[in-house]
């Protein structure tokens, strides 16, 4: 583990957490730089100014009422594309809805964006790339990503599950039910917690009497570890141990025979604690000024994700300013070509009917045939709206 140095300009200075790089994105002096390629190093870049990019366009097509309520990420995109940079292309993601750097790196971005215009296409997507479709109540996916995980175990699939969550999730009784169970029966589960000092308005000190989460897992008999999620590196090297732990072999055959001595080759879950802070606000419906100093967020801009993977990269020559030049042309054009793709999904209007039930009941039915006799009459375009 590398502790920084006190510092009053980071606000993660005095944290007793995991980090590869400081504030600014130099390496620390006792930090282990993960032995990636330079191609790779260049990749997670890439990803961070994507994810950056999607998000201020997000919350643009928002404004303009061309997508619905967003959950904008800046700010996090470190740990969400870390950690995701970190697991294998099979490996499944359990989303929860702020994490689109993971969306990013499987390549999913054109078809997951219609999701937040309304059409479930884009939930059907994403789980093509092995990638949960969103949830949006508070922590009721966690017992489906521990049953997922458990389900590989017992099938003998060398896959992993990574759960994110917030730490409002935390609270929830589907948090310790899930992790309770992944630490009984030795799922391949990593318990992704973003920590990021705010569950909509409630702020972490009136979401729980322990110092941290991570320390929750030791109630449930596995691991809990720090990191500052605004650093990508140290988010995918944590993620990456935590992954090989799940995987580990040792005699676990989902029953809980596979638990061992600390340090030994059994699978085990892992419970992440990534301290990170949003930007923004929690969605394009909250105003953070209501509960919050707008200038509390200035000392976490210090430790943008985007900005510190870039002065690594720099100062390792890895990058130039034509490198940097080409990677913000290339985000442009990709959430460019994923707007016009997901505005290009025309939706039926009996498409709102079809997944919500296998029968319909007799009301909905109902509404479904009103509807349709009125489009039939009076046309599609008698229900459009005009821009």
């Amino acid at each position: 583990m590398s502790e920084t140095s006190p510092d009053d300009a980071d606000p993660l200075a005095d944290e007793d957490l995991y980090r590869v790089l400081d504030a600014d994105g130099r390496p620390l002096p006792d930090a282990t730089v993960p032995d990636l390629s330079d191609e790779e190093f260049r990749a997670i870049y890439r990803d961070l100014v994507t994810t950056r990019r999607f998000d201020e366009r997000a919350v643009s097509l928002q404004r303009q009422g061309r997508i619905g309520t967003y959950a904008p990420c800046a700010g996090q995109e470190g740990s969400a594309v870390g950690s995701t940079h970190a697991l294998a292309a099979d490996d499944l993601i359990s989303y929860q809805y702020r994490e689109h750097g993971a969306v990013v790196v499987r390549d999913l971005l054109a078809e997951y964006l219609p999701y937040w215009m309304g059409h479930e296409s884009g939930t059907e997507a994403i789980a093509d790339g092995n990638v949960f479709p969103l949830n949006i109540g508070i922590a009721a996916h966690l017992p489906h990503a521990v049953g997922a995980g458990w389900a590989f175990d017992h099938r003998d699939e060398d896959r992993v599950v990574a759960c994110h969550f917030g730490d409002g999730a935390t609270s929830e009784g589907d948090f310790h039910e899930a992790m309770n169970f992944a630490g009984v029966f030795d799922t391949p589960t990593l318990f992704c917690c973003h920590n990021n000092g705010w569950a909509i308005s409630i702020p972490e000190s009136r979401q729980t009497a322990t110092d941290t989460f991570a320390q929750k897992a030791t109630a449930y008999g596995f691991d809990g570890v720090r990191v500052d999620g605004m650093d990508p590196l140290a988010s995918y090297a944590v993620t990456r141990e935590a992954a090989e732990r799940a995987r580990a072999t040792g005699g676990g055959d989902g029953d809980g025979s596979g638990r061992g001595e600390p340090g030994g080759d059994a699978p085990r879950p892992t419970l992440i604690e990534f301290v990170e802070y949003r930007f923004g606000a929690h969605t394009t419906a909250d105003d953070p000024s209501a509960y919050r100093d707008p200038g509390d967020v200035d000392p976490w801009r210090a430790l943008d994700p985007v900005d510190r993977m870039e002065t690594f990269l720099r100062e390792t020559g890895r990058i130039d300013d034509a490198g940097v030049a080409a990677a913000r042309e290339e985000a442009d054009e990709v959430v460019a070509a994923a707007i016009d793709f997901a505005e290009s999904v025309d939706a039926g209007p009996s498409d709102m009917f079809d997944h919500a039930y296998a029968d319909l009941p007799p009301e909905v039915r109902r509404q479904r045939d009103e509807l349709l006799a009125a489009v039939e009459e009076h046309g599609e375009e008698a229900f459009l709206r005009e821009e």
